[in-house]
């Protein structure tokens, strides 16, 4: 191998010029002591440290690689460059005039029998043919019990039915519809800087109940619950919900606000 003396760059032997940064290269010759390939201006053999300056040896010039011949052009050249002559185009036509659009001619006008002129007397207005009525609109039927509406043969209209989400208080069997509209829906009970939605300070052991204890957020059809940093914490099927997390609520779920399972409440949706 050949060091570049410039960037330091490993070269294989023989090589004219650094392949990395094109520096001529120092001329390898051998050493007159050992026979290793060494350059012509070193002097010290890097193989077996013999003083090149005192030994008088012809220097040994590695001679570069031969040219690679490069083959003659074709004869066919000609030929190729002939080919690629543009050939006459023949004269393009003039584009053809624009056309204008026919005109749009208004209706021809109502025959004399089928149109009564104001000025009409009483025997051309006797002879005019009659214009018939515009449709009634339909007769609008009132929302009626499916009973009265059996009777009366009239079809119930449609309503569209909608989810009821609320919370049944386990201890007290008591029932708390969350509020629509709303979002989040607050739990907790009254204090100065929020009101709560859902008010639990009038159920049995609800001193364990945070003024803001918890949120039900509502996205759409669903419900999340998460703690808000609670004193006591809050439990989702007896499984406690980290601060900051939230837990999406499925019909059935069991929601404890606190320790000890002492004001809970079942998530329902009617």
């Amino acid at each position: 191998m050949i060091t570049c003396p410039n960037c330091n760059h490993q070269n294989p032997s023989g090589a004219v010029q650094c392949e990395a940064c094109y520096t001529p290269l120092p001329v390898q010759t051998a050493c007159p002591s050992c026979g290793a390939s060494i350059q012509s201006d070193a002097s010290f053999c890097g193989q077996c440290g013999a003083d090149l300056r005192s030994i008088s040896s012809p220097v040994v010039a590695v001679a570069p690689p031969p040219p690679i011949p490069v083959p003659p052009p074709p004869d066919d050249i000609d030929l190729l460059a002939s080919d690629t002559e543009t050939p006459d185009l023949p004269d393009l036509l003039p584009p053809e005039p624009l056309v204008e659009p026919e005109a749009i001619l208004p209706p021809p006008p109502l025959p004399a029998e089928f149109s009564t002129p104001a000025t009409a007397t009483p025997d051309t207005a006797a002879n005019a043919t009659p214009t018939p009525p515009a449709s009634a609109a339909p007769p609008v039927v009132p929302d009626l019990p499916p009973s009265v509406a059996a009777e009366l043969d009239v079809a119930p209209q449609t309503r569209l039915q909608r989810n009821v989400a609320r919370l049944l208080h386990i201890q007290t069997d008591t029932a708390l519809e969350l509020p629509d509209n709303v979002s989040p829906i607050r739990i907790g009970k009254p204090n100065d800087r929020v009101p709560p939605d859902i008010d639990v300070s009038g159920f049995p052991e609800s001193e364990i109940v945070s003024r803001v204890h918890a949120n039900i957020r509502v996205e759409g059809d669903i419900y999340y619950i998460e703690d808000v940093g609670s004193s006591n914490g809050t439990y989702v099927n007896n499984m406690p919900l980290p601060y900051g997390n939230r837990h999406r609520l499925r019909p059935g779920d069991r929601i404890a606000l606190g320790k000890g399972d002492k004001v809970s409440f079942i998530f329902q949706l009617a």
